[in-house]
């Protein structure tokens, strides 16, 4: 392991400042980083350190772009990372897509692998299970996993914010805020920029995609290679409300889980803030927000279907939010392969948009940046063999993961008001008590581990199937019991005592050869 100090705190630039003008105004070479703040410079820690340094370009500066910086900085490489938008921890207001992150443990584990999970943990809110509002304002709780296990609400702003200031901190990284691709040689690594209305030209190594999903990198690769994609907006957009503290500035809700108003068509979710505020979000059906007009309508509309939630938020301020904040689409977006060659790859939204309902998206993001830095140690840090490993490994684990997401918001809008949706569940948590190692929930498998997303789909597959034959099998010792009470009463034996236990002992045999049977078919699908 090696280590890299800057030795120096004054205001940073890229290398190579000499900038030429060129052919049709352009101007060629290395571009500067663009922060107008100084820097604090901190020794890094390099993992692996890449002989004859390469240089990495990050397209956007998210959340995915900025864990990726800290990444790729930390095998020792230059990093450059162009973001289109300004620099955020310089905005009062931020405009984009404000939804709240569910962080869990494939975002934890790559959060600890660049030394920031204690950090957001310590900013987040845990939230242990869904509560469920009734249309009666009946409020029940579902947890989402066994005692202990959570998942954290976090600000997308603060930890875009922390992410940006820790890559900053790396003398290897370098952030151009206010620059626009334009062109992309996905072959070559060329690209040009456009910032202050000047074109600016630079080349890199690698050309990491991570902005978002319309990516410009994508499109780029789109046009010169045989790249696939697909894409598919659901029929329901959403709307953001807050819900605000109390006069004390304590919640106004239990701060300790994911508030859901699941009506089967739509919904309206909830999750806490630091501040004592709530960020709510209405999933309706774009049809649904249009013929809501005035403020009569909207109003006998909550009270129809949230009506609990009127004086939280306040008849006032809820018809201001509603009618001043914009609905946005939700989309999923599929790509293959995830790879051009040695010189471009894509990550988080990029290769795999989906929708927000299984809180994956993010997760998933920083779980791809894990995964290629784990190739790219792997294979000695060469990018022609990381990359075609990170696109067989990673693609089908990313189809699958949407298709999940896509699942999920039928089971939050609709299945939690089922009895057969909660008896399963406690089914679930019941045979994991049992068998632990061998039968693990759904949700479980998504959030608390970092189970491959295909695996995942596949092992609730033969789950699935083991719970159909063990539910048929509690039928057959139901009505195997019923029918030696029928006998013994029929032989005339009557007694309650004598009858009681001739049903137990039948019972006991049926059910151990149940429990055999449901631990082999468990053992099976473990495997």
């Amino acid at each position: 392991m090696a280590t890299r100090d800057s030795g120096s705190d004054a205001p940073l630039a890229s290398p190579s400042l000499a900038v030429e003008e060129g052919a049709g105004g352009r101007e060629r070479g290395r571009l500067p980083s663009l922060t107008g703040r100084e820097r604090k410079r901190v020794p890094v820690m390099v993992d692996h350190l890449v002989p004859n340094s390469k240089r990495v370009a990050i397209v956007g500066g998210g959340l995915v772009g900025a864990m990726e910086a800290l990444f790729m900085a930390k095998r020792g490489f230059d990093v450059d990372v162009y973001e289109m938008r300004s620099d955020i921890r310089l905005e009062e207001v931020v405009e984009g897509r404000s939804i709240n992150l569910a962080l869990s443990t494939r975002g934890r584990e790559a959060l600890r692998a660049v030394g920031l999970e204690d950090e957001v943990v310590a900013h987040g809110l845990p939230m242990h299970g869904r509560m469920i509002h009734s249309l009666t304002g009946q409020q029940s709780f579902i947890p989402y996993g066994k005692k202990g296990q959570c998942i954290y609400s976090v600000d997308r702003r603060k930890l875009n914010e922390a992410l940006l200031s820790a890559a900053e901190e790396r003398p290897n990284v370098f952030i151009h805020f206010d620059h626009k691709l334009s062109q992309c040689n996905v072959k070559t690594g060329e690209m040009t920029y456009v910032h202050n209305d000047r074109h600016l030209e630079a080349t890199a190594d690698l050309i990491v995609g991570c902005d978002g999903a319309f990516s410009a990198v994508r499109r780029s690769a789109m046009r010169t290679t045989r790249l696939n994609y697909e894409q598919e907006y659901i029929p329901h957009g959403y709307k953001e409300l807050t819900m605000p503290a109390k006069e004390d500035g304590t919640h106004a809700m239990a701060n300790n889980c994911l508030h859901i108003w699941p009506r089967n068509e739509f919904m309206m979710i909830a999750l806490p803030n630091q501040d004592g505020t709530f960020t709510c979000t209405l999933f309706f059906p774009f049809g649904f927000f249009d013929e809501i007009k005035d403020e009569s309508q909207l109003l006998q509309r909550f009270e129809q279907y949230f009506p609990d939630s009127i004086a939280l938020f306040g008849r006032d301020r809820l018809s201001e939010m509603f009618f001043t904040n914009p609905v946005g689409s939700l989309v999923s977006i599929k790509c293959k392969p995830h790879h051009v060659g040695d010189h471009c790859v894509l990550l988080g939204d990029a290769a795999h948009a989906m929708v927000p309902f299984y809180g994956q998206g993010m997760n998933c993001g920083f779980e791809d940046c894990l995964i290629l830095d784990e190739l790219l140690l792997k294979n000695n840090c060469s990018f022609g063999a990381t990359l075609k490993a990170y696109t067989d490994q990673r693609q089908p684990d990313a189809e699958a993961i949407c298709d999940l997401a896509m699942y999920n918001y039928v089971e939050m809008r609709s299945l939690v008001n089922s009895r057969g949706f909660l008896l399963r569940k406690k089914v679930d948590g019941v045979l994991h008590l049992l068998f632990p190692r061998s039968f693990i929930p759904l949700y479980s498998m998504v959030t608390f581990s970092r189970m491959p997303y295909r695996e995942v789909v596949e092992r609730r597959n033969r789950q699935d199937t083991i719970v159909w034959w063990a539910s048929r099998g509690g039928v057959v010792v139901g009505i195997t019991g019923l029918v030696a009470v029928s006998v013994y009463v029929a032989s005339g034996r009557s007694n309650i005592v004598s009858t009681a236990s001739a049903y137990w002992s039948h019972f006991v045999s049926h059910t151990q050869t149940l429990s055999k049977t449901v631990a082999g078919f468990l053992r099976l699908a473990s495997r």
